[in-house]
């Protein structure tokens, strides 16, 4: 057993926890990440060689600022690690005209002044032959956005941060934690007790059991990913394909351009997800989601809808309005979380780990956090 002292422990080192130990890390802090699992496992949400980064986005205009941030962030990260992070496809919002999610995204571009496109479908079809959408779908086209090498980001911050010193041990989850009388905190694994004057808990669908205050507030769930065969891949490579967001009459989907793998990815139906214990090792997605983005793919992307290569699932953490939450535990100001992803928080990782970071040092941050509080969800 061992005894040692940090200036900041950071609980789960997966996408928002390696972000922070990256900026806690270059600020000369002297860090330590405690991940429960190998880095860069599939047990959690950041797995799947990819996730979209979109700066339009339909889930509410006060995010934007903060994407935009991540977007810089990324790529300066891939820059400094001397790989390519961020990807620039373009991005699509499709949904019926009136459906809400075309005008929402419409709202974040006119709200901060970004470059955008609303076609109709007809231009749709030109410029992205892939789809065969219903009539009267619209798109929002937003040039900036594309996609982050999800796998990849949380290797590059964990070298960057032990690159600066940090101590990042895995497969040695945090037991739990107390506050100190000298304004610090204790934390307890099976291989050692630790005491920082900092705690950061980024620990995903577990982090009920060091943040209580959570347990009736989240719920873990299961989502399916594909990657499917193409009969065009022509179709569907990068400079050719967006990135998307489908509506449609069977739900939300959402999808890439190829990368890496020879399938084309597609995952969903965002509503349709599936309540699950993360204790439970099976990460099988469901022959109910499977079949339905197969669904998809035949009615709206034909030429994608060949037999599937790989199929995965994860687990997100949602909250009951789908916002993230980044608050201080109660009672307790030395430590921060964050349960961000409620199936769309990846993209915002280099962020939250400048957050996390700024809120851990100086107890504030340069954004509005206030719609992400953990009173919002006070019952």
């Amino acid at each position: 057993m061992t005894s040692q002292s940090y200036d900041v422990i950071v609980a789960g080192v997966g996408a928002m926890g390696s972000a922070a130990c990256w900026h806690l890390a270059q600020r000369g802090l002297k860090v330590l990440g405690l991940e429960r699992f190998d880095l860069g496992h599939a047990m959690g949400s950041s797995h799947g060689l990819n996730r979209i980064i979109r700066l339009a986005y339909f889930e509410g205009s006060h995010y934007v600022p903060i994407v935009r941030r991540a977007h810089e962030l990324w790529a300066q990260t891939g820059a400094e690690a001397g790989m390519q992070l961020l990807h620039v496809t373009g991005s699509v919002d499709l949904a019926p005209e009136g459906a809400g999610m075309v005008e929402s995204s419409l709202k974040s571009c006119l709200d901060h002044g970004l470059t955008h496109e609303v076609l109709d479908g007809k231009e749709i079809a030109r410029r992205f032959p892939a789809f065969h959408l219903p009539a009267g779908h619209l798109g929002l086209w937003q040039p900036d956005g594309g996609f982050v090498a999800s796998e990849k980001a949380i290797y590059a911050h964990v070298g960057l941060a032990q690159s600066r010193g940090a101590d990042i041990r895995t497969n040695e989850p945090l037991l739990d934690w107390s506050p100190t009388a000298d304004g610090g905190v204790t934390v307890r694994t099976e291989r050692g007790t630790y005491s920082a004057g900092r705690l950061v808990i980024t620990s995903g669908g577990w982090i009920t059991d060091a943040v209580p205050a959570l347990a009736s507030k989240l719920t873990t769930v299961r989502q399916a990913i594909g990657w499917f065969t193409t009969r065009r891949p022509e179709l569907f490579r990068q400079g050719a394909f967006p990135v998307f967001i489908l509506t449609v009459e069977e739900g939300n989907f959402y999808g890439f351009p190829l990368y890496e793998h020879p399938g084309f990815k597609l995952g969903g139906p965002h509503f349709a997800r599936e309540p699950m214990d993360p204790r439970d090792p099976d990460r099988t997605p469901s022959p109910q989601q499977v079949a339905m983005i197969r669904e998809c793919l035949a009615r709206y992307l034909p030429d994608a809808a060949g037999d599937p290569l790989t199929l995965k699932g994860c687990v997100y953490t949602v909250s009951p309005d789908e916002d993230f939450v980044i608050d201080t535990v109660p009672g307790v100001p030395q430590a921060v979380f964050a349960s961000c992803c409620s199936g769309h928080g990846f993209k915002f990782a280099s962020a939250i780990g400048e957050i996390l970071a700024d809120l851990s040092t100086s107890g504030r941050s340069a954004f509005n956090l206030s719609p992400f509080s953990l009173g919002r969800l006070a019952a």
